[in-house]
């Protein structure tokens, strides 16, 4: 009689909880009008983008370019450093661009500090250490509250190469 009781409790209850909404998908982002550019030369992506399937799940919010201590890093476009400090041992800069467009640089040493202009290619900090892997640098890009892949708005990836199977 126990189980008999229990399974109708869990029936009602199971009837009468809120259903979950389904998600809709994130409407696609607008090309920005801002001319982008990699942060670190020569070019050569370590960890790739890899988007969350939402807010708190796992992803990659961003490229790991390879780079090196010492290392100069470029503004990826025009903009006014929103942020310039240390955050968990490591160096971090986010350059505002405007329009909800905003980039974040990591790890950094000798940032300019926040409040400072910075134009598309001028140096705004130099590769520091610390983060989640040594000798890269973490570029991310987010509008609003998304994160987007920054090798998608800047076009200049180097062709996939397929290699023959078999």
């Amino acid at each position: 009689m126990r189980a008999l009781t229990s399974a109708i409790l869990l029936l009602v209850a199971l009837a009468c909880a809120p259903s979950a909404a389904p998600t809709a998908p994130s409407p696609p982002i607008d090309p920005p009008s801002i001319v982008w550019r990699w942060p670190a030369t020569p070019l050569r992506i370590i960890a790739p983008f890899a988007e969350p399937a939402h807010a708190y799940a796992a992803g990659h919010r961003g490229v790991d370019l390879a780079a090196t201590p010492g290392q100069s890093v470029l503004a990826p476009a025009d903009g006014v450093v929103a942020f310039s400090d240390s955050v968990a041992g490591r160096g971090v800069l986010t350059i505002d661009h405007g329009d909800g467009w905003v980039t974040t640089l990591e790890p950094v040493s000798g940032a300019a500090p926040a409040g400072t202009s910075v134009a598309r290619g001028s140096g705004v900090a130099v590769v520091g250490s610390g983060g989640h892997a040594d000798g890269t640098l973490h570029f991310g890009v987010r509008r609003y509250d998304r994160y987007v892949d920054p090798a998608a708005l800047i076009g200049s990836v180097p062709p996939a190469v397929l290699l023959p199977c078999c």
